[in-house]
């Protein structure tokens, strides 16, 4: 399995993923990497529903993603992972799913979220979450959409944190 793209996006399938990111990357499958879609039948349904047809989907928990990228079935397949959070991304890489760099595309502002960016708010545990994964050496980056400037997400939030 090759893995073109890791991408946290809480909305998951939506327009700048199909009209954009797809469209750029030999992308032959998008996979929702998520405990909580996988095991939600109505939201996994609702998700996988407005993947293009060329391009397979599916919802898998991190144990199954990990059990999938180890599985010589699929090593013909280019992929685009997708996270709601980066603790699932965690618990990916610390099972041996080795992922060099993320793209932080999209996190909600919600009531216990501090804004980083107009499109990334995190939560303390989200905040600990991306602390490991630098720590872990994969590279953290900020872009909405392919054409963007690429930032470091790391910087971005520890420079926001302090203040």
């Amino acid at each position: 399995m090759k893995i073109e793209l890791a991408r946290i996006d809480d909305r998951f399938i939506h327009g700048q993923v199909l009209t954009k990111w797809v469209k750029l990357r030999p992308i032959s499958r998008i996979i929702v990497v998520s405990d909580a879609v996988a095991q939600d039948e109505m939201r996994k349904t609702l998700i996988l529903s407005v993947a293009p047809a060329s391009v397979k989907a599916s919802a898998v928990t991190v144990d199954k993603m990990v059990r999938a990228y180890k599985s010589p079935r699929y090593d013909n397949d280019t992929v685009m992972l997708l996270f709601e959070n980066p603790e699932d991304i965690v618990d990916l890489v610390q099972k041996g799913v080795p992922l060099k760099e993320i793209n932080v595309g999209g996190m909600r502002f919600e009531r216990d979220r501090k804004q980083i960016t107009k499109a990334v708010s995190v939560s303390p545990t989200n905040v600990e979450a991306f602390k490991t994964l630098h720590e872990l050496g994969v590279k953290l980056e900020l872009r909405q959409l392919p054409g963007d400037t690429s930032i470091d997400f790391y910087k971005e939030l520890v420079g926001k944190l302090d203040k």
